[in-house]
């Protein structure tokens, strides 16, 4: 039985030959290093074969050629960079207040985001089955709420993904306008949670069988976020004039401090005025010099003199 530092180096041949042409052959394999990096090692391997010479680093294993990298520590610091590049893809791409409302659930999708990085063996994949299923689960835990529930039914149970989703997607996009958009929501979400439970079981799965599951988990969660977010924050507002989304937040002072900031429609200029204010009352706002804080405020204190 091979020792583990035998193995060690039997993988790094394999890759430097996986990597190589067929007739390619190993004459030398030596660990010339090990360095420890945010709480993962990384072996450093000097591989002789009849045609050339290269570095091979460790977790994640890539290999590079010492004739464009003639130090060590120039190959591992360009490997560190890599790496981190490799990192950043893992990150969600959402927007920052998404990825907050269902942290759990993203929390679990990024490990097994990174369990795909280092996966090698069919039962490697399983296991980011594993936990892609984890990371639905919790989405359902965080986002379910009691009032989704019609009255007169049963709560699903705390795991059952599809159902919640069901529930959830009927709340998020209720009515007849919403019809198209919450139909998806329930199909993709019960087409990823059987895709996630058939990659657990899959005795030969594959990395790119694992990358679909990945990425299809991100997208259910991702939607959900959006939606949900919208749902709580409120929809967003149109003018009631001219149907547009354009509104903005505008600053009238002369409008006393309780009104001083009102809707307004960029699209064509009307204004959330309150009803019973007396408008003839208020100055004419002069566009072409806008209004100046210090009309309001009175003019700055002259400097102290030194």
């Amino acid at each position: 039985m091979e020792t583990s530092e035998e193995h060690e180096e039997r993988a790094a041949r394999e890759y430097v030959l996986m990597q190589s042409p067929e007739s390619e052959i190993i004459r030398h394999a030596e660990k010339v290093a090990t360095h420890r990096t945010f709480g993962r090692r990384h072996d450093i391997w000097d591989v002789h074969t009849k045609k050339d010479r290269w570095w091979v680093i460790t977790n994640p294993t890539n290999l590079y050629r010492q004739s464009d990298f003639k130090y060590m520590d120039m190959a591992f610091t360009f490997h560190l960079g890599l790496a981190q590049r490799l990192a950043m893809r893992n990150e969600p791409g959402v927007e920052d207040e998404e990825r907050e409302r269902l942290a759990p659930s993203w929390r679990r999708w990024q490990q097994a985001a990174e369990a795909l990085d280092a996966a090698a063996e069919a039962e490697d994949f399983q296991a980011v089955g594993v936990r892609l299923r984890e990371a639905l689960i919790s989405f359902a835990q965080d986002a379910a709420q009691a009032e989704m529930v019609p009255k007169g039914q049963d709560a699903p149970k705390a795991s059952d993904f599809v159902h919640w989703s069901e529930l959830i997607a009927d709340w998020v996009a209720g009515g007849s306008t919403a019809d198209r958009i919450r139909g998806h929501l329930k199909s993709v979400s019960k087409s990823t949670w059987e895709l996630v439970g058939w990659l657990t079981h899959a005795k030969n799965a594959t990395r790119t069988e694992g990358v679909i599951a990945v990425e299809a988990v991100q997208h259910t969660l991702g939607m959900f976020g959006m939606v949900i977010l919208r749902k709580e924050n409120g929809e967003p507002g149109r003018c009631p004039q001219c149907s547009s989304y354009r509104l903005t937040q505008d600053y009238r002072p002369e409008l006393g401090p309780e009104h001083s900031t009102v809707a307004r429609c960029e699209a064509c200029g009307w204004e959330d005025l309150p009803k019973d204010l007396d408008l003839s009352q208020l100055p004419d706002r002069d566009f072409a010099h806008p209004t100046r804080l210090e009309d309001f405020l009175g003019a700055p204190e002259p400097p102290d003199e030194a």
